[in-house]
């Protein structure tokens, strides 16, 4: 619940039709999302061929750093699925990176209609914006009585886009995020494909932050063509294959007309990350090149890739049990970090911020003065799309 403000109300019933289209289950799912942006005002055409780069190498992340090779059954309870039972209450595949960005992650059949171009930022937001005015006939079905979605688009608004990244630019009070990116440009990208690390308190290192920048530059750096919908396609499926089976010995990837195996194509992009690392380093010690050897290493070695270490715990400390083995490690995580001192000043600044923060929710809802169904027509307007 967000308050009794129209903006409140909007975010409310937006996660109800979240609820609605995906089930509730799905809004179980958490993992990393990671900004990243550029100095000296970088253009829109700078940050787009970062992102189609992305896109092409980023089953490497998948690799790398996916954690999430097991469930739990009752996850999948009712709906269709390849896993295969490890133990009671534990479902699996034996090669599998992050099953949260596979087929059974958060993932919408109805999305997989949309073919969205990154070849530029007129493209993009011109799927976009037929995505979030095309009405879907099963989410008319649901319908907006009582609250149960925003509306019946494909989209309720541009943050049910589900996408491996996102061009991303600061809104202002009441502005739509297609129109502020028509408007202004892009102002960082935003990653969201990385799992949450299980094995550290906060859910990421700083060695896989450190990575990250690597591999982002290297994505802005190297050539970028413009992406086709057979490319397209293409990435849809080799993220799939490396969620599922990444792990697998030989697995092969597409490449353009030809297939690669996983490794060899894993090599080149790590390769090519080596002078990168080498040049932040000048100012960084040997940080950025001993993240990035850690992920050579890594390649070589599936056995101790983050997914691999997940089965390995399992096994070892918890019966092959999901469930015994995340909250062993979550009640482990949260006592070293109520462990953790907290000094008066950050206690008394924290209770400020927590204060001023209700009082802004107050004022903001005192602030009203259309009913909500005015707010939401106004809101969702196509003209507010557009500059």
């Amino acid at each position: 619940r967000y308050g009794s403000s129209n903006v409140g109300w909007a975010k409310t019933v937006y996660r109800t039709g979240l609820s609605h289209r995906y089930g509730r289950r799905m809004q179980t799912i958490s993992g990393i999302h990671y900004n990243f942006s550029l100095p000296d005002a970088r253009s829109n055409d700078d940050y787009f061929a970062l992102i189609r780069n992305f896109r092409r190498h980023s089953w490497l992340l998948l690799y790398l750093f996916g954690a999430s090779p097991a469930v739990c059954s009752s996850f999948v309870a009712g709906r269709d699925h390849e896993l295969v039972r490890l133990s009671e209450d534990t479902l699996y595949l034996p090669y599998a990176t992050s099953l949260r960005m596979g087929r059974l992650g958060y993932q919408s059949d109805a999305q997989a209609s949309l073919a969205v171009s990154y070849n530029d930022l007129n493209s993009y937001a011109a799927s976009l914006e037929e995505a979030l005015t095309r009405p879907y006939p099963a989410y008319e079905a649901i319908g907006i009585r009582q609250g149960d979605e925003l509306n019946t688009t494909l989209l309720q608004i541009e943050n049910e886009f589900y996408s491996t990244i996102r061009p991303k630019r600061r809104i202002k009070r009441g502005e739509r995020p297609l129109h502020a990116l028509r408007e202004r440009g892009v102002e960082y990208v935003e990653v969201r494909l990385m799992d949450l690390d299980p094995f550290v308190p906060i859910a990421i290192t700083a060695d896989t932050v450190r990575f990250l920048d690597v591999f982002l530059l290297h994505c802005l750096l190297c050539d970028s063509p413009p992406d086709t919908p057979e490319e397209l396609a293409a990435i849809t499926g080799n993220k799939q294959r490396v969620a599922s089976r990444g792990r697998e010995p030989g697995l092969r990837l597409t490449r353009g007309p030809q297939e690669i195996e996983l490794a060899e194509w894993g090599g080149e992009v790590l390769a090519d990350c080596g002078p990168i690392a080498s040049a932040l380093d000048r100012a960084n010690g040997t940080a950025y090149r001993e993240a990035l050897g850690a992920a050579v290493a890594a390649l070589a070695d599936p056995d101790s890739t983050p997914s691999a270490r997940v089965l390995q715990a399992m096994a070892r400390d918890h019966g092959n049990s999901y469930v015994r083995f995340v909250l062993a490690l979550s009640r482990a995580h949260r006592d070293t970090i109520l462990e953790l001192p907290l000094s008066a000043e950050v206690a008394e600044r924290f209770a400020r911020l927590a204060e001023g923060s209700l009082a802004e929710q107050r004022r903001i809802e005192a602030a009203d003065t259309v009913p909500f169904e005015t707010y939401r027509q106004r809101y969702l307007s196509a003209p507010n799309l557009n500059v």
